[in-house]
């Protein structure tokens, strides 16, 4: 069961102050939509598990791996059957440019099959259930050898991509070129979003003319410039919103926001609630 969930929004409850959080989950039980700050990690052990990620219908089978992004929309379908679901909070590593890039590029979310991933789903699944293992047992620093083998699984998968090929519409060193490029672009807009930023002065900054930018960044990314921005300034916003000393204007204005009401708008479109019930939420 989801313990504290305000609207949409889940405050998970990590074991003993850490920000980690595993579940031998066998409920029957259907999770409503809702989001939270930390990534997610399914993996069905007996039975299958429907589910849905921000708009995306997918039915997990035994062994497949499910990743969600933090921010994403997620809801679960009552199913019989066991499964593990692992939350692990990413703010304390998103600084790596190689987790905000996994990140960006798999948002909102990346499912792991022994058919889209034959080279490394058993390398994947082991570290899944070495994560268990840790978990349960409580060696001396499980926690750091618990977030050791998260990073190892975000490599995996972030060299070994089966579906690359479907992110830029290029092959061989072309694709490799427009990659690093727009790993560069998306770096540039998650250090820049609270400015002026404008879809032609991005294009131009990366070399194509607006419209070559648009559809490859939307290849790239699965979202149009516009929209990842204004994910990104949202994020910047939830930052800010902890401290309740900032007011609602100053982190609209102090995240890229030429008005209050747009803010407010594109916040509640993104989040499912307004920047003062997010708030409310945060601070219970």
């Amino acid at each position: 069961m989801i313990a504290n969930l305000k609207g949409i929004y889940e405050t998970v409850e990590y074991r003993d102050n850490n920000y980690i959080q595993l579940y031998d989950n066998t409920d029957v039980e259907a999770y409503p939509r809702h989001w939270h700050t930390c990534i997610e990690i399914i993996m069905p052990m007996k039975g299958s598990y429907t589910l849905e990620y921000d708009g995306t219908n997918v039915c997990l089978q035994e062994d497949d791996i499910l990743f969600i992004c933090p921010g994403a929309l997620h809801s679960i379908e009552a199913c019989e059957g066991m499964r593990y679901i692992f939350q692990a909070e990413m703010s304390s590593v998103t600084q790596l440019s190689a987790v905000e890039s996994f990140l960006t590029l798999y948002y909102p979310g990346i499912v792991i099959t022994p058919e889209s991933f034959p080279e490394t789903h058993g390398q994947i699944r082991r570290l899944m259930l070495d994560i268990a293992d840790e978990y349960h047992n409580e060696p001396e620093l499980y926690e750091a050898s618990i977030y050791a083998k998260l990073m190892e699984m975000i490599v995996l998968i972030r060299r070994t991509a089966a579906d690359t090929s479907r992110v830029i519409g290029a092959s061989g060193s072309k694709q490799k070129e427009y990659l690093d490029k727009f790993m560069d672009v998306c770096s540039y807009i998650n250090e820049h979003c609270t400015e002026d930023l404008s879809l032609d002065a991005v294009a131009a900054r990366a070399g194509f003319s607006r419209y070559h930018f648009s559809r490859l960044f939307k290849q790239f990314a699965n979202v149009s410039f516009y929209k990842y921005l204004n994910q990104k300034r949202i994020e910047n916003a939830e930052r800010l919103l902890i401290n309740p000393e900032v007011s609602v204007t100053e982190v609209s204005l102090s995240s890229g926001f030429t008005s209050l009401s747009s803010f407010i708008r594109m916040f509640k479109q993104i989040k499912g609630c307004t920047p003062s019930e997010y708030r409310t939420m945060y601070n219970l």
